[in-house]
């Protein structure tokens, strides 16, 4: 009776540790004031997708890739080559 009390609780534990959602960057998608409080959180900026390329020249740090945080940041790119705030 013991052994199957405890096979039933640890299956209930293991069910809820995998249907617990894990939270994203990109399910809490932000808009940041300014190019200056987004590069604090990423470094080289954000890109719309992973093939696009900087048309400004060289910079330091690769961008972070999401298409829902760049569009919330939209008005930061500048050069419109979609990475906003590349560094």
């Amino acid at each position: 009776m013991k052994k199957l009390l405890r096979a039933t609780i640890a299956g209930i534990a293991l069910f809820t540790l995998s249907v617990a959602p894990s939270e994203t960057v990109d399910a809490a998608t932000k808009k940041f004031k300014n190019c200056t409080e987004l590069n604090k959180t990423y470094k080289g900026g954000v890109a719309k997708t992973k093939t696009t390329k900087n048309k400004g020249g060289k910079t330091k740090y690769k961008p972070y890739v999401s298409a829902t945080l760049y569009e919330a940041n939209k008005s930061k790119d500048r050069d419109k080559d979609f990475i906003a705030c590349e560094r």
